[in-house]
């Protein structure tokens, strides 16, 4: 199975429960009635992305569903936390893009989505000829070879006594 079409998606829950927090976060984040597997970083080529609402439109409750997913929890008070989804995509679409995800604490969102945006920007480039210890030079590789990047950050602060998940997906559709 080679997936048509992705949708990026965030969410936030809070509940004195970890699961439930989660549970909740899932349901911000519109994907809470699939079962999900997460699957590692290769974007298919000629993988269409399209928004949450048109992507939700072609999976059913209950369907197996694969993803990429980061997730964060913490019910530490006064927690910045965060969980992102990068992208980075080939201008020739016969080609294969990557995904990257990312989650931590106490980074602004300008931060976080740069951050995701480079990891999935350095893989991507490393297989188009980048030579892996030439880091300092992936901006200009990524212009030149026209690589468009995305980045999705969902952040958070923790409040006392709840629990808080944040999550970041890319939603495959087959």
């Amino acid at each position: 199975m080679i997936p048509k079409k992705v949708f990026f998606t965030t969410g936030i829950g809070r509940d004195k429960e970890k699961l439930l927090s989660f549970e909740k976060a899932l349901r911000k984040a519109g994907i809470e009635k699939f079962n999900l597997v997460p699957v590692s970083s290769i974007l298919p080529p000629r993988c269409e992305i399209v928004t949450r609402k048109e992507g939700l439109k072609y999976l059913s409750a209950g369907e197996v569903v694969f993803c990429v997913l980061s997730v964060n929890s913490s019910d530490e008070p006064n927690k910045q936390i965060f969980a992102s989804i990068g992208c980075a995509i080939p201008h020739d679409r016969n080609l294969h893009g990557y995904i990257s995800e990312y989650h931590g604490c106490d980074k602004t969102k300008e931060e976080v989505e740069n951050h995701v945006k480079y990891l999935a920007s350095y893989m991507l480039s490393t297989t188009l000829g980048l030579k892996l210890s030439d880091r300092k030079h992936l901006s200009e590789f990524v212009k030149n070879k026209g690589i468009k990047e995305l980045g999705f950050a969902q952040l958070e602060k923790t409040k006392n006594n709840l629990w808080t998940t944040v999550i970041a997906s890319a939603v495959f559709i087959p």
